[in-house]
Parts: C-alpha cells; structure tokens; sequence
C-alpha cells in the first residue's frame, strides 16, 4: 500500500495542483491519496470520476485532521521535501519498505512533520513542484513499472497513436 498526504490543502489556491496530485498518484502506482486542510470536494469529485472513466482500484479522500492520519498509520511515513536526504541515496533502502505514506505539501510544512515523517526525501535540493516530487519519486519507486500499469474495469482507454488522438470506449 502506498498513500499519499496531501498535507495543507488551500480551498481556493490549490484546486488544481491538489487535483494533479491525486492524477499523478493514480496514474504512477499509488493506491489512495488522502487530502488534508481546507474542503478539497472539487479535487476528491474530480479524481473519482477520473477513477470511474479510466479504471483501477485507486481511493481518494478528505480529513481534516492530519495529525490523526500520521497517528494511525502503521507503516512508514515519508516526506518529500528538497531539504531531505537524497532520494538517489534512499531508494535502494525505501524500496524495501511496504505501507508507505508518501506526504507532499501544500503550504509551508510545520517542524512537526518532519519529526514525525521516517524519512524526509529531497527529489532535488533546488524549488520545485511537489507535483513533480511525488512523479520522480514513485518512477523511482517502481522502478519504471508503472508506466505499462494496466487500470481494470476502464471505460475509456488510450490507443497510442504518433500523429494524433486515439482511443477506445
């Protein structure tokens, strides 16, 4: 199981790139993604009519309360901050690790989640999107295997195609 926090939702700045979280979760090899912060209904709404057309068995949710989130999670928490480790130095070692739950922020991340988080991960040590964070971090992850992940149950599928648009309902 591998879950993704997305720690510190803003209502009205953050719609989309929460949204994109939860698209890039999905689609990378995570299994849920759980949102915390301000209500995140269009993002949860959005994701599950994504998971609806396109298939998998991926969860999405909202809580309020993310501290009982890291409270009741029994395996590992990671943060993914470029103030961390280096991930090429930790993957190896992450790898092994089962139950993960990846958390990515929002807005500036209290001390607390980094005491709390057993390993705080820096996809790279420069500004850049937790977006691109949590991509890098579970290409890594996986190895690059969930690039051919299959998504049961689809409505619609992608056909690829070098000059256009194709797809199967």
């Amino acid at each position: 199981m591998i879950a993704v926090l997305r720690w510190g939702h803003r209502a009205v700045r953050d719609e989309r790139i929460t949204s994109h979280v939860c698209l890039v979760a999905r689609a990378f090899g995570a299994d849920k993604v759980i949102v915390s912060g301000e209500n995140a209904s269009e993002s949860v709404e959005s994701t599950k009519k994504i998971i609806e057309n396109w298939g998998g068995k991926f969860e999405v949710e909202y809580t309020k309360n993310w501290r009982k989130v890291l409270d009741e999670w029994e395996g590992k928490i990671i943060h993914l901050t470029m103030y961390g480790e280096q991930l090429q130095d930790k993957i190896a070692q992450l790898r092994t690790k089962k139950d993960l739950l990846v958390v990515v922020g929002s807005q500036k991340v209290p001390p607390e989640l980094y005491h709390r988080a057993a390993y705080n991960i820096s996809v790279t040590t420069q500004p850049h999107s937790e977006v691109a964070a949590l991509a890098v971090f579970l290409h890594e992850y996986f190895e690059g295997k969930e690039l051919g992940k299959e998504f049961p149950n689809a409505k619609v599928k992608i056909k690829p195609n070098p000059r256009g648009k194709s797809f199967e309902r």
